[in-house]
């Protein structure tokens, strides 16, 4: 979300389009969705409302609702949606190189020194035809199944066929009502003796669900899932029949946790990106969140090297910084996974038995058998396990049921199911190498192993980290009380840097160095003197003297949450005698603890030629011969 905050308004449209949090800050267990409940996690901590670490609050919004405003704001940007039967509402002819090609499908590559071409395939008129599209750069960004990445031979690695599903679309304002009423929440796992789901609610307001079941193929076949039996599925889960049922969409999937073994290759030319490099398991939102970062990532770098600023060697840094990140979010989403698996183990429905039992029909003895014995032996095996979760069993004076739902409560309430938020990883993951100047030649050690649970987002302006959120206000505007964020000052419709400094002298000869060589290099930059919050009558008048030739550079003030808040470089774990080089895509490239330097022009020099991959100010005499 804060990405989108630069996109135009794009982080507004989601918060004013998406369910209240009301609705959905709650994962729900029950027995059918109408039945007895076994537990919910309220997933939201009273500090995520008061923006103390961010500028805006988490999301709940769906991939496709997303994909249509990102649709909506490209078209408002001039971009044209085409398909293979030409433009669709526009009067004009497309702008070159700004096609939106639906219904095409890229099905060869061919990588020289000077380009890559992909031939794509479409349909037109029920013929099937390709062309060819030339770049300078291919941003695989084709999804987990990524034509891509197979194309160049990019294998993945990790954990694979982690569970089968099969995912059920569905329409029900029946359903929507009832949920709104009496049990909001965004997940519901339900567990009865005739059936086994996860339902997520994507609006009860609206009406929308995914329902996810279990699949075993070959034993089970997607024709075992047609719209009325997935109805019959539904009602079971429910508790009743339903006045309405709209099935939208049926489709089987895979969850796999794996991350593409190289995510930059062929020069530099072809970079993968979002699940194309990486795919998780659904819960937590790794996914999505994690193929924004790679996007945000890589666009200034694309745009540098487009430039003539940097080198295409800049683009190597995206795997650099990424892959390590990809990796670790696998591992956490596997944590997350197995934690979700624990209410089903605990109710006697280990998810790892009935894998094993599907193995040993396919693999093992049952193999010999006729497939629909196969069918049958399975069927069965399942319907007794789901039998423990009859209403003799699953209650507090069955000595069995009793205990089963004892652990349950202390698996809810120490945290040790299925999450859905991880401040730490969400905001505060950091590069170790790549497009950064780190504080040493030492090696930083790895961040800890995830552990699946939550971890609080703890701010700091380490080089690679994301710069961290305070309220500031503009000094020029003083007499007004609009703040802004810190990640504000960051500008987000042009490769630019931000150098933060102190209101003191050492700082300012740093910050004409560094314009010098910015404009040596042909790169943009700003300066923001960051005044500390009440000492505003000490914008001494050689201050002014100092600031008055910049042309880019802002004063602003701190704006304290409390009088025990911290200040600007207590946060940053720095002391006001520091400066901050800050990328654009709002991490830290560079810092200085002391503004103490012996020569800021060549410091600088070396910080941002590290920065851009280049060994002197003749970058555009050697920018990307491709």
């Amino acid at each position: 979300m804060e990405v989108f905050r630069k996109l135009d308004g794009l982080a507004e449209e989601i918060q004013s389009s998406q369910p209240p949090v009301d609705l959905w800050r709650k994962f729900i267990y029950c027995t059918s969705l109408t039945g007895s409940m076994l537990g919910s996690v309220d997933h939201m901590h009273p500090k995520d409302f008061e923006k103390v670490v961010s500028p805006i609050s988490v999301a709940h919004f769906s991939q496709y609702k997303l994909t249509r405003l990102l649709v909506k704001l490209l078209e408002n940007l001039g971009f044209c949606i085409c398909t293979s039967e030409g433009p669709e509402s526009l009067d004009h002819e497309p702008l070159k190189g700004r096609e939106i090609l639906m219904g095409h499908e890229c099905v060869s590559i061919d990588i020289t020194d000077q380009c890559v071409t992909a031939t794509v395939s479409f349909s037109k008129e029920g013929e099937s035809m390709t062309r060819k599209i030339q770049s300078k750069i291919l941003v695989a960004a084709d999804g987990a199944g990524s034509t891509v990445r197979k194309l160049v031979g990019i294998d993945l690695k990790g954990e694979n066929d982690l569970q089968k599903l099969v995912s059920v679309h569905f329409l029900s304002n029946d359903l929507g009502r009832y949920l709104l009423n009496e049990r909001p929440g965004m997940l519901f796992f339900i567990f009865n003796a005739e059936a086994i789901g996860v339902l997520v609610a994507h609006d009860l307001k609206q009406g929308e669900f995914v329902l996810q079941i279990p699949f075993y193929p070959p034993q089970q076949s997607l024709e075992d899932f047609s719209p009325e039996i997935c109805k019959k599925l539904i009602f079971k889960l429910v508790g009743r029949e339903l006045s309405d049922v709209n099935v939208i969409d049926i489709k089987p999937w895979v969850m796999h946790a794996e991350v593409a073994e190289r995510f930059v290759c062929g020069n530099n030319q072809i970079i993968l990106c979002g699940d194309a490099a990486h795919r998780f398991p659904p819960a937590g939102g790794f996914g999505m969140n994690t193929g924004i970062q790679d996007a945000h990532n890589l666009a200034w770098k694309i745009a540098s090297v487009l430039k003539g600023v940097a080198s295409s060697s800049i683009l190597a840094t995206y795997e650099t910084e990424r892959k390590p990140i990809a990796i670790f979010n696998t591992a956490l989403s596997i944590q997350n996974f197995r934690a979700a698996m624990a209410v089903p183990a605990t109710l006697g429905l280990d998810p790892t038995i009935a894998n094993s039992v599907h193995q040993v029909i396919n693999k093992g003895v049952g193999s010999i058998l006729p497939s629909s014995m196969q069918k049958a032996l399975l069927d069965g095996i399942f319907s007794i396990g789901r039998s423990q979760l009859s209403e003799f069993i699953l209650n507090e004076n069955n000595p069995l049921g009793s205990s089963r739902l004892a652990k349950l409560r202390h698996i809810f309430e120490e945290g040790k199911s299925l999450q859905l938020q991880f401040p730490a990883e969400d905001l505060g993951f950091r590069y170790l190498e790549g497009a950064l100047v780190p504080d040493s030649k030492d090696v930083v050690p790895a961040p800890q192993l995830p552990t699946g649970r939550r971890r609080d987002y703890v701010p700091c302006a380490d080089p690679g980290s994301r710069l961290p959120h305070m309220n500031v206000r503009v000094l020029s505007k003083f007499q007004s009380e609009e703040t802004i964020s810190t990640l504000d000052l960051v500008s987000g419709d042009k490769v630019e840097f931000l150098l933060i400094i102190a209101p003191v002298e050492k700082s300012y000869n740093l910050a004409q160095a560094a314009f010098k060589v910015a404009k040596e290099y042909k790169v943009s930059i700003k300066v923001c003197v960051l005044w500390p919050a009440g000492i505003v009558t000490r914008f001494q008048p050689e201050s002014k003297v100092t600031v008055a030739p910049w042309k880019n550079f802002i004063n602003v003030i701190e704006v304290k949450r409390s009088a025990d808040s911290l200040s600007w470089w207590k946060t940053c774990q720095m002391t006001e005698l520091g400066a901050i080089l800050v990328r654009p895509d709002e991490h830290i490239a560079w810092r200085s603890k002391p503004s103490v330097i012996g020569d800021p022009y060549s410091k600088m020099k070396m910080v941002f030629s590290t920065i851009l991959g280049i060994e002197s100010i003749n970058i555009r005499n050697n920018v990307l011969n491709i």
